[in-house]
């Protein structure tokens, strides 16, 4: 089988096709030029720098582009990349394609979508089920297909209804140990609280943030549509401000995004389970790749710290 770019160690040699996730450019403190880029295929993404570029590289090797890249694994502050000798973006017979490079969830979107409706069945409040199932269906085809971020955690083809279904599943386990919870107002949250990335992030391709996005962010653009699907529906009341609020407070912290901290239970169990699923993606993906009894890369996220991966079973 052979190996994916995120499953070399240091020290291996890579000639293969992969996909240029992001490129930008920029100058070093001498003021030669360079492109940054992030390579990627099946396993994940890398990070990787073209030293002394010209005008032309940066539409040569631009987001989007299959390559032939060749070089060498090798660690940067505890962190591995890719040290590249030879690039060239890949001829038209080579029949390389872009889906063949992308990593994508390992459940199908028909799995996703079906266990996703499970749970806005459960609902018994009418107001907050017809809300998330009017979000729901007008934003179907980009939640089952964006993902949930550009790096770090489920940024991969339908990383958004994955990281929805897993949380799901940590709510309702939630729920059952502690009854006094509102599961309509959680699964609700849950489902609507990245709807907005929809908006913010550019697709499952060599994603990006959008003018949209940049501007007003998917909390923002959230709460708005919260607003506008309660209007058309004619939905007034309570519900409609706790949804709000649920989407407005999940990060947390004002530091970390949240224009309001959490003030009902459901919304402060909405950022826990979040931070939860986002970081044991982070974990999973960066032990993976690391073998027993050694530390994983630096994961910046998590205060950069590196993470052990035990011997024992």
């Amino acid at each position: 089988m052979i190996k994916g770019i995120t499953q070399r160690a240091v020290g291996e040699t890579v000639d293969e096709f992969l996909l240029i996730k992001q490129s930008v450019k920029g100058v070093t403190t001498t003021g030669n030029p360079f492109i940054s880029l992030v390579l990627q295929d099946k396993s994940g993404d890398i990070e990787a720098k073209l030293w002394d570029t010209k005008d032309e590289h940066e539409k040569l090797f631009a987001a989007e582009t299959i390559v032939r890249v060749g070089g060498e694994i090798h660690n940067y502050r505890g962190k591995n990349q890719l040290r590249i000798k030879s690039i060239r973006p890949a001829k038209p017979e080579e029949h390389q394609s872009i889906s063949d490079l992308m990593p994508s969830s390992e459940k199908t979107t028909e799995q996703l979508s079906e266990e996703i409706l499970q749970y806005l069945f459960q609902m018994e409040n009418p107001a907050i089920q017809r809300i998330t199932r009017h979000i729901l269906k007008k934003y179907q085809q980009q939640i089952l297909t964006f993902p949930a971020a550009t790096r770090n955690h489920h940024d991969y083809v339908s990383g958004l209804a994955d990281h929805v279904v897993s949380m799901l599943r940590l709510g309702k386990a939630i729920c059952e140990i502690y009854p006094s919870l509102n599961k309509d107002l959680l699964y609700a949250g849950i489902i609507l609280h990245d709807v907005g990335k929809v908006f913010e992030l550019s697709g499952p391709i060599a994603t990006t943030y959008t003018l949209e996005g940049n501007l007003l962010g998917h909390i923002s653009i959230m709460v708005n549509e919260i607003s506008k699907t309660a209007d058309e529906l004619e939905i007034e009341g309570e519900e409609v401000l706790l949804l709000q609020h649920m989407v407005l407070s999940h990060h947390g912290k004002e530091e970390w995004g949240s224009p309001k901290k959490p003030m009902i239970k459901e919304a402060e169990m909405l950022h826990y389970i979040d931070n939860i699923d986002a970081k044991m993606m982070m974990l999973d993906r960066a032990l993976d790749k690391t073998k027993p009894g050694e530390f994983s890369e630096r994961l910046f996220p998590l205060d950069n710290r590196s993470f052990y991966k035990p011997t024992i079973k």
